[in-house]
Protein backbone atom coordinates (compact mmCIF):
# COMPACT_ATOMS: atom_id res chain seq x y z
CA UNK A 1 0.00 0.00 0.00
CA UNK A 2 1.52 3.15 -1.09
CA UNK A 3 1.49 6.60 0.36
CA UNK A 4 0.70 9.76 -1.94
CA UNK A 5 0.53 13.37 -1.48
CA UNK A 6 -2.54 15.49 -3.38
CA UNK A 7 -3.29 18.60 -2.50
CA UNK A 8 -3.60 19.26 1.40
CA UNK A 9 -4.73 15.39 1.60
CA UNK A 10 -2.89 11.92 2.34
CA UNK A 11 -4.05 9.47 0.71
CA UNK A 12 -3.59 5.77 1.31
CA UNK A 13 -3.97 3.80 -2.10
CA UNK A 14 -4.62 -0.10 -2.03
CA UNK A 15 -2.32 -2.55 -3.98
CA UNK A 16 -3.64 -3.94 -7.03
CA UNK A 17 -5.39 -6.64 -5.82
CA UNK A 18 -7.66 -4.69 -4.05
CA UNK A 19 -7.69 -1.16 -6.20
CA UNK A 20 -11.41 -3.15 -7.99
CA UNK A 21 -13.64 -2.71 -5.08
CA UNK A 22 -15.90 0.21 -5.11
CA UNK A 23 -14.95 2.91 -2.31
CA UNK A 24 -17.32 3.86 0.48
CA UNK A 25 -17.83 6.90 -0.11
CA UNK A 26 -19.11 6.25 -3.75
CA UNK A 27 -20.92 3.49 -2.62
CA UNK A 28 -22.77 6.07 0.04
CA UNK A 29 -23.62 8.53 -2.77
CA UNK A 30 -25.64 6.38 -5.22
CA UNK A 31 -28.69 5.35 -2.38
CA UNK A 32 -30.50 9.35 -2.00
CA UNK A 33 -30.93 9.43 -5.92
CA UNK A 34 -32.32 6.14 -5.38
CA UNK A 35 -34.44 6.99 -3.08
CA UNK A 36 -35.55 10.49 -4.33
CA UNK A 37 -36.68 8.43 -7.27
CA UNK A 38 -38.53 5.42 -5.63
CA UNK A 39 -40.55 8.69 -3.43
CA UNK A 40 -41.19 10.61 -6.46
CA UNK A 41 -42.91 7.67 -8.26
CA UNK A 42 -44.81 7.04 -4.95
CA UNK A 43 -46.07 10.26 -4.45
CA UNK A 44 -46.81 10.86 -8.24
CA UNK A 45 -48.91 7.28 -8.17
CA UNK A 46 -50.96 8.56 -5.37
CA UNK A 47 -51.49 12.44 -6.70
CA UNK A 48 -52.83 10.81 -10.00
CA UNK A 49 -54.97 8.04 -8.57
CA UNK A 50 -56.27 10.46 -5.81
CA UNK A 51 -57.21 13.42 -8.38
CA UNK A 52 -59.27 10.25 -10.30
CA UNK A 53 -61.28 8.95 -7.54
CA UNK A 54 -62.16 12.46 -6.12
CA UNK A 55 -61.64 15.68 -8.64
CA UNK A 56 -60.46 18.44 -7.03
CA UNK A 57 -60.84 17.01 -3.30
CA UNK A 58 -57.34 16.40 -3.00
CA UNK A 59 -54.99 18.65 -4.48
CA UNK A 60 -52.14 19.03 -2.12
CA UNK A 61 -51.91 22.21 0.14
CA UNK A 62 -48.68 25.11 -0.72
CA UNK A 63 -46.96 24.00 2.56
CA UNK A 64 -48.44 20.19 2.39
CA UNK A 65 -46.14 17.72 0.89
CA UNK A 66 -42.61 17.53 0.76
CA UNK A 67 -40.31 15.41 -0.72
CA UNK A 68 -36.51 14.82 0.20
CA UNK A 69 -33.45 15.93 -1.64
CA UNK A 70 -30.14 16.03 -1.18
CA UNK A 71 -29.04 19.12 -0.48
CA UNK A 72 -25.27 20.71 -0.73
CA UNK A 73 -23.32 20.59 2.73
CA UNK A 74 -23.57 23.47 4.79
CA UNK A 75 -19.81 25.02 5.00
CA UNK A 76 -19.55 25.25 8.85
CA UNK A 77 -20.46 20.75 9.00
CA UNK A 78 -18.21 19.07 9.42
CA UNK A 79 -20.31 16.00 8.52
CA UNK A 80 -19.45 14.33 4.95
CA UNK A 81 -23.18 13.36 4.69
CA UNK A 82 -25.18 15.65 2.60
CA UNK A 83 -27.98 17.27 4.65
CA UNK A 84 -31.61 17.11 3.56
CA UNK A 85 -33.59 19.67 2.24
CA UNK A 86 -37.14 19.55 2.25
CA UNK A 87 -38.39 20.63 -1.58
CA UNK A 88 -42.40 21.81 -0.89
CA UNK A 89 -44.72 21.25 -4.10
CA UNK A 90 -47.88 23.44 -5.06
CA UNK A 91 -50.92 21.74 -5.85
CA UNK A 92 -52.82 22.94 -9.18
CA UNK A 93 -55.59 25.32 -7.85
CA UNK A 94 -59.26 23.87 -7.10
CA UNK A 95 -61.86 24.43 -10.30
CA UNK A 96 -63.51 27.34 -9.75
CA UNK A 97 -67.13 27.41 -8.10
CA UNK A 98 -70.47 26.63 -9.73
CA UNK A 99 -73.08 29.31 -8.62
CA UNK A 100 -76.10 27.72 -7.57
CA UNK A 101 -79.17 27.65 -9.40
CA UNK A 102 -82.54 28.11 -7.74
CA UNK A 103 -83.83 26.66 -11.69
CA UNK A 104 -82.07 23.43 -11.55
CA UNK A 105 -83.02 20.47 -11.03
CA UNK A 106 -82.15 18.68 -8.18
CA UNK A 107 -79.35 16.62 -7.90
CA UNK A 108 -80.30 14.90 -4.07
CA UNK A 109 -77.17 13.03 -2.60
CA UNK A 110 -78.57 9.61 -3.22
CA UNK A 111 -78.12 11.12 -7.02
CA UNK A 112 -74.23 11.42 -6.42
CA UNK A 113 -72.83 8.05 -6.52
CA UNK A 114 -72.45 7.42 -9.89
CA UNK A 115 -72.20 11.61 -10.88
CA UNK A 116 -68.64 11.29 -11.60
CA UNK A 117 -67.92 9.64 -15.40
CA UNK A 118 -68.96 6.17 -15.69
CA UNK A 119 -68.87 5.39 -12.17
CA UNK A 120 -66.89 5.65 -8.95
CA UNK A 121 -63.74 2.79 -9.50
CA UNK A 122 -61.69 0.75 -7.24
CA UNK A 123 -59.38 0.26 -9.71
CA UNK A 124 -56.06 1.95 -9.27
CA UNK A 125 -54.76 1.71 -13.27
CA UNK A 126 -58.18 2.79 -14.26
CA UNK A 127 -57.81 6.08 -12.10
CA UNK A 128 -54.45 6.48 -13.14
CA UNK A 129 -55.43 6.77 -16.51
CA UNK A 130 -58.54 8.79 -16.10
CA UNK A 131 -56.08 11.49 -14.00
CA UNK A 132 -54.39 11.38 -17.31
CA UNK A 133 -56.58 12.65 -19.69
CA UNK A 134 -57.46 16.10 -20.75
CA UNK A 135 -59.92 18.32 -20.34
CA UNK A 136 -61.91 19.30 -23.39
CA UNK A 137 -64.94 21.08 -23.75
CA UNK A 138 -68.48 19.15 -24.47
CA UNK A 139 -68.72 17.63 -27.81
CA UNK A 140 -72.59 16.99 -26.62
CA UNK A 141 -74.83 18.93 -24.91
CA UNK A 142 -77.89 18.37 -23.36
CA UNK A 143 -79.97 21.65 -23.47
CA UNK A 144 -83.92 20.91 -22.03
CA UNK A 145 -85.83 20.03 -20.90
CA UNK A 146 -85.92 20.99 -17.16
CA UNK A 147 -88.31 18.36 -15.74
CA UNK A 148 -88.69 15.95 -18.74
CA UNK A 149 -86.00 13.68 -17.59
CA UNK A 150 -82.48 14.95 -18.51
CA UNK A 151 -80.97 13.86 -15.10
CA UNK A 152 -82.42 9.61 -15.70
CA UNK A 153 -80.69 10.41 -19.52
CA UNK A 154 -77.59 11.87 -18.10
CA UNK A 155 -77.35 9.06 -15.27
CA UNK A 156 -78.31 6.45 -17.91
CA UNK A 157 -75.72 7.42 -20.53
CA UNK A 158 -72.61 7.51 -17.80
CA UNK A 159 -72.65 4.01 -17.84
CA UNK A 160 -70.96 3.47 -21.24
CA UNK A 161 -67.28 3.90 -20.79
CA UNK A 162 -66.97 6.47 -23.79
CA UNK A 163 -69.03 9.16 -22.15
CA UNK A 164 -67.91 11.29 -19.81
CA UNK A 165 -69.89 14.34 -18.40
CA UNK A 166 -70.14 17.04 -15.88
CA UNK A 167 -72.28 16.15 -12.41
CA UNK A 168 -73.27 19.63 -11.75
CA UNK A 169 -75.56 21.59 -13.97
CA UNK A 170 -72.72 24.45 -15.77
CA UNK A 171 -75.27 26.66 -16.62
CA UNK A 172 -71.93 28.60 -18.56
CA UNK A 173 -74.72 29.54 -21.69
CA UNK A 174 -77.37 31.46 -19.77
CA UNK A 175 -75.85 32.32 -16.11
CA UNK A 176 -71.66 32.19 -16.58
CA UNK A 177 -71.26 33.17 -20.19
CA UNK A 178 -68.81 36.40 -18.90
CA UNK A 179 -66.76 33.93 -17.03
CA UNK A 180 -65.16 32.51 -20.39
CA UNK A 181 -64.48 29.48 -22.17
CA UNK A 182 -61.47 28.20 -20.20
CA UNK A 183 -63.37 28.47 -16.68
CA UNK A 184 -66.12 26.28 -18.82
CA UNK A 185 -63.50 23.93 -19.95
CA UNK A 186 -61.86 23.58 -16.06
CA UNK A 187 -65.06 22.30 -15.57
CA UNK A 188 -64.79 19.46 -17.43
CA UNK A 189 -64.11 15.85 -16.63
CA UNK A 190 -60.27 14.49 -18.10
CA UNK A 191 -61.48 12.44 -21.02
CA UNK A 192 -58.89 9.88 -22.73
CA UNK A 193 -58.83 9.85 -26.80
CA UNK A 194 -62.34 8.21 -28.19
CA UNK A 195 -64.20 9.51 -25.54
CA UNK A 196 -66.80 11.97 -25.34
CA UNK A 197 -66.85 15.18 -22.75
CA UNK A 198 -70.91 16.06 -22.00
CA UNK A 199 -72.82 18.38 -19.82
CA UNK A 200 -76.59 18.90 -19.11
CA UNK A 201 -78.52 22.28 -18.37
CA UNK A 202 -82.30 21.63 -19.26
CA UNK A 203 -82.67 25.74 -18.88
CA UNK A 204 -80.83 26.14 -21.94
CA UNK A 205 -83.40 25.58 -24.15
CA UNK A 206 -85.24 28.53 -22.91
CA UNK A 207 -82.49 30.68 -23.21
CA UNK A 208 -82.92 33.64 -25.99
CA UNK A 209 -78.82 33.86 -25.82
CA UNK A 210 -77.72 30.01 -25.88
CA UNK A 211 -78.13 28.89 -29.22
CA UNK A 212 -75.54 31.47 -30.75
CA UNK A 213 -73.26 31.20 -27.78
CA UNK A 214 -73.36 26.76 -28.51
CA UNK A 215 -72.71 27.42 -31.91
CA UNK A 216 -70.19 30.06 -31.36
CA UNK A 217 -68.32 27.39 -28.91
CA UNK A 218 -68.82 24.97 -32.08
CA UNK A 219 -71.11 24.61 -34.92
CA UNK A 220 -70.90 20.50 -34.97
CA UNK A 221 -71.72 20.14 -31.14
CA UNK A 222 -74.60 17.84 -30.71
CA UNK A 223 -77.75 18.80 -29.06
CA UNK A 224 -80.03 16.57 -27.07
CA UNK A 225 -83.48 17.89 -26.07
CA UNK A 226 -85.30 15.29 -23.55
CA UNK A 227 -89.37 16.61 -24.09
CA UNK A 228 -92.39 15.48 -22.44
CA UNK A 229 -95.75 15.97 -22.49
CA UNK A 230 -96.45 20.15 -21.49
CA UNK A 231 -99.03 19.56 -19.27
CA UNK A 232 -97.79 16.55 -17.31
CA UNK A 233 -94.35 18.93 -17.30
CA UNK A 234 -95.78 21.73 -16.04
CA UNK A 235 -97.49 20.07 -12.90
CA UNK A 236 -94.15 18.15 -12.24
CA UNK A 237 -92.43 21.55 -12.30
CA UNK A 238 -95.10 23.12 -10.13
CA UNK A 239 -94.55 20.13 -7.61
CA UNK A 240 -91.02 20.72 -7.08
CA UNK A 241 -91.72 24.50 -6.37
CA UNK A 242 -94.20 23.27 -4.05
CA UNK A 243 -91.57 21.07 -2.16
CA UNK A 244 -89.63 24.31 -1.49
CA UNK A 245 -92.41 26.72 -1.25
CA UNK A 246 -95.87 25.16 0.36
CA UNK A 247 -97.11 28.78 0.69
CA UNK A 248 -96.81 29.48 -3.12
CA UNK A 249 -100.67 29.66 -4.41
CA UNK A 250 -102.34 26.82 -6.14
CA UNK A 251 -101.98 25.66 -9.69
CA UNK A 252 -105.04 26.37 -11.08
CA UNK A 253 -104.39 30.50 -10.09
CA UNK A 254 -100.68 30.19 -11.28
CA UNK A 255 -102.08 29.17 -14.63
CA UNK A 256 -104.89 31.54 -15.65
CA UNK A 257 -104.55 35.24 -16.14
CA UNK A 258 -108.68 35.35 -16.16
CA UNK A 259 -110.23 31.64 -14.97
CA UNK A 260 -114.00 33.08 -16.13
CA UNK A 261 -112.42 33.66 -19.76
CA UNK A 262 -109.71 30.65 -19.57
CA UNK A 263 -106.96 32.84 -20.64
CA UNK A 264 -103.36 31.30 -19.69
CA UNK A 265 -100.88 33.06 -18.35
CA UNK A 266 -97.90 32.08 -20.57
CA UNK A 267 -95.76 34.53 -18.72
CA UNK A 268 -95.56 31.85 -15.85
CA UNK A 269 -92.21 29.60 -16.35
CA UNK A 270 -94.16 26.32 -15.77
CA UNK A 271 -96.28 27.03 -18.83
CA UNK A 272 -94.30 29.05 -21.13
CA UNK A 273 -91.15 26.21 -21.12
CA UNK A 274 -93.36 23.39 -22.45
CA UNK A 275 -94.77 25.89 -25.78
CA UNK A 276 -91.44 23.75 -27.30
CA UNK A 277 -92.31 25.16 -31.13
CA UNK A 278 -91.84 28.46 -30.13
CA UNK A 279 -88.24 27.99 -28.23
CA UNK A 280 -86.90 25.52 -31.15
CA UNK A 281 -87.52 27.91 -34.01
CA UNK A 282 -84.56 29.69 -32.05
CA UNK A 283 -82.39 26.78 -32.17
CA UNK A 284 -82.93 25.80 -35.87
CA UNK A 285 -82.15 29.41 -36.30
CA UNK A 286 -78.25 28.42 -35.64
CA UNK A 287 -77.86 24.41 -35.88
CA UNK A 288 -79.79 21.99 -38.80
CA UNK A 289 -82.56 19.80 -37.04
CA UNK A 290 -80.14 17.08 -37.66
CA UNK A 291 -77.97 18.00 -34.85
CA UNK A 292 -80.47 18.05 -32.62
CA UNK A 293 -82.11 14.75 -31.09
CA UNK A 294 -85.45 14.49 -29.39
CA UNK A 295 -85.46 12.17 -26.70
CA UNK A 296 -89.23 11.10 -25.84
CA UNK A 297 -89.33 11.52 -21.77
CA UNK A 298 -92.40 9.10 -21.51
CA UNK A 299 -90.28 6.08 -23.64
CA UNK A 300 -87.27 6.98 -21.50
CA UNK A 301 -89.30 5.44 -18.77
CA UNK A 302 -91.05 2.65 -20.31
CA UNK A 303 -88.60 1.64 -23.05
CA UNK A 304 -85.03 3.14 -21.61
CA UNK A 305 -83.27 0.66 -23.46
CA UNK A 306 -85.06 1.89 -26.38
CA UNK A 307 -84.41 5.49 -25.78
CA UNK A 308 -80.88 5.03 -24.90
CA UNK A 309 -80.39 3.02 -27.91
CA UNK A 310 -81.21 5.99 -30.20
CA UNK A 311 -79.10 8.31 -28.13
CA UNK A 312 -75.60 6.12 -28.77
CA UNK A 313 -76.42 5.83 -32.02
CA UNK A 314 -76.88 9.59 -32.23
CA UNK A 315 -73.22 9.90 -30.58
CA UNK A 316 -71.80 7.51 -32.46
CA UNK A 317 -70.98 5.15 -29.83
CA UNK A 318 -71.37 1.55 -30.07
CA UNK A 319 -74.39 0.49 -28.37
CA UNK A 320 -73.34 -0.74 -25.01
CA UNK A 321 -76.43 0.18 -23.02
CA UNK A 322 -79.05 -2.56 -22.94
CA UNK A 323 -82.00 -4.30 -21.50
CA UNK A 324 -79.95 -5.99 -19.70
CA UNK A 325 -78.22 -3.10 -17.94
CA UNK A 326 -82.37 -1.73 -16.27
CA UNK A 327 -84.92 -3.16 -13.90
CA UNK A 328 -88.38 -1.43 -13.76
CA UNK A 329 -88.92 -0.22 -9.61
CA UNK A 330 -92.37 -0.19 -9.36
CA UNK A 331 -92.25 1.70 -6.00
CA UNK A 332 -90.86 4.67 -7.74
CA UNK A 333 -92.25 4.25 -10.85
CA UNK A 334 -89.75 4.63 -13.33
CA UNK A 335 -86.58 2.14 -14.36
CA UNK A 336 -83.04 1.86 -12.11
CA UNK A 337 -79.82 1.04 -13.16
CA UNK A 338 -79.63 -3.06 -12.25
CA UNK A 339 -75.95 -2.62 -11.22
CA UNK A 340 -74.24 1.60 -11.55
CA UNK A 341 -70.39 1.16 -12.62
CA UNK A 342 -68.27 0.40 -10.22
CA UNK A 343 -70.50 -0.70 -7.61
CA UNK A 344 -72.47 -3.96 -6.74
CA UNK A 345 -75.63 -2.64 -5.95
CA UNK A 346 -78.55 -1.74 -8.04
CA UNK A 347 -78.90 2.20 -7.98
CA UNK A 348 -82.19 4.46 -8.65
CA UNK A 349 -82.84 8.10 -9.03
CA UNK A 350 -82.54 10.18 -5.45
CA UNK A 351 -85.69 10.99 -3.25
CA UNK A 352 -86.41 13.97 -5.25
CA UNK A 353 -87.44 12.30 -8.17
CA UNK A 354 -91.06 10.29 -8.59
CA UNK A 355 -93.06 12.58 -6.01
CA UNK A 356 -96.54 12.54 -6.21
CA UNK A 357 -98.52 15.13 -8.15
CA UNK A 358 -100.94 17.34 -6.10
CA UNK A 359 -104.63 16.51 -7.79
CA UNK A 360 -105.40 19.14 -10.01
CA UNK A 361 -108.96 19.77 -11.56
CA UNK A 362 -109.65 18.15 -14.73
CA UNK A 363 -111.63 20.91 -16.01
CA UNK A 364 -107.67 22.87 -15.88
CA UNK A 365 -106.22 20.39 -17.23
CA UNK A 366 -108.63 20.00 -20.19
CA UNK A 367 -107.88 23.84 -20.81
CA UNK A 368 -103.87 23.70 -20.82
CA UNK A 369 -104.44 20.37 -23.29
CA UNK A 370 -106.28 22.26 -25.40
CA UNK A 371 -103.77 25.39 -25.10
CA UNK A 372 -101.01 23.38 -26.00
CA UNK A 373 -102.29 21.36 -28.97
CA UNK A 374 -101.57 23.80 -31.48
CA UNK A 375 -98.30 24.17 -30.43
CA UNK A 376 -97.18 20.44 -30.16
CA UNK A 377 -99.07 19.74 -33.46
CA UNK A 378 -95.91 22.27 -35.34
CA UNK A 379 -93.73 20.58 -33.33
CA UNK A 380 -94.35 17.50 -34.46
CA UNK A 381 -94.21 18.83 -38.08
CA UNK A 382 -90.67 20.40 -37.07
CA UNK A 383 -89.43 17.43 -35.14
CA UNK A 384 -90.73 14.61 -38.03
CA UNK A 385 -91.61 12.75 -34.60
CA UNK A 386 -95.15 12.13 -33.05
CA UNK A 387 -94.88 12.07 -29.43
CA UNK A 388 -98.52 11.51 -29.07
CA UNK A 389 -99.42 13.52 -26.21
CA UNK A 390 -102.67 14.55 -27.61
Amino acid sequence: MGLTVTGRRLLFLPDAPSALASPPGRRRLLWPPLLLFAMLALWLCMVYSCAAANPGSCAPAPEASALLLPGPPAASSSSPHHKLLLLRTKGPPPPPPLIPAEEEEEEGGEEEGILDGAGPSSNALSSFLNGSGTKKLPQAVIIGVKKGGTRALLEFLRVHPDVRAVGAEPHFFDRNYERGLAWYRELMPRTLDGQITMEKTPSYFVTKEAPARISAMSKDTKLIVVVRDPVTRAISDYTQTLSKKPDIPTFESLTFKNRTTGLIDTSWSAIQIGIYAKHLENWLLYFPIGQILFVSGERLISDPAGELGRVQDFLGLKRIITDKHFYFNKTKGFPCLKKAEGSSKPHCLGKTKGRTHPSIDQKVVQRLREFYRPFNMKFYQMTGHDFGWD
